[in-house]
């Protein structure tokens, strides 16, 4: 059975860091696609940043380039997702997602089968 657990959410004021990890268990990282996701209070999930199956190509949403970074640590099974330069605007919901159907795009939430429960990310002004 797959199993995302997200962890490293918290409270951090405007131009904090914080560093989020996703550790799967019943699955492997190597050779998918993993993504994380987010969705603020009373807004659609939107696509934040992916890592392709060979780890070498990355992809992040205009809004979070250059303050995001994803990457992988597959002797682990983990990802992670470093957050730094936080704005208010980030606070939302945070979800690991892997497992990618044929075809999929890495910022279409629809695409992804197996999906963490989520850590919270609160950025007060």
């Amino acid at each position: 059975q797959v199993q995302l657990v997200e962890s490293g959410g918290g409270s951090v004021p405007h131009g904090g860091s914080l560093k989020l990890s996703c550790a799967a268990s019943g699955y492997t990282f190597i050779g998918r696609t993993v993504a994380w996701f987010r969705q603020p209070p009373g807004k659609e999930r939107e696509g934040v940043a992916a890592i392709s199956p060979t780890g070498k190509t990355t992809y992040y949403a205009d809004s979070v380039k250059g303050r995001f970074t994803i990457s992988q640590n597959n002797a682990k099974n983990t990802a992670f997702l470093q957050m730094n330069s936080l704005q208010p605007d980030d606070t939302a919901m945070y979800y690991c997602a892997s497992n990618l159907r044929g075809g999929g795009v890495w910022f279409e939430s629809t695409d992804f089968r197996s999906w963490g429960q989520g850590t919270q990310v609160t950025v007060s002004p």
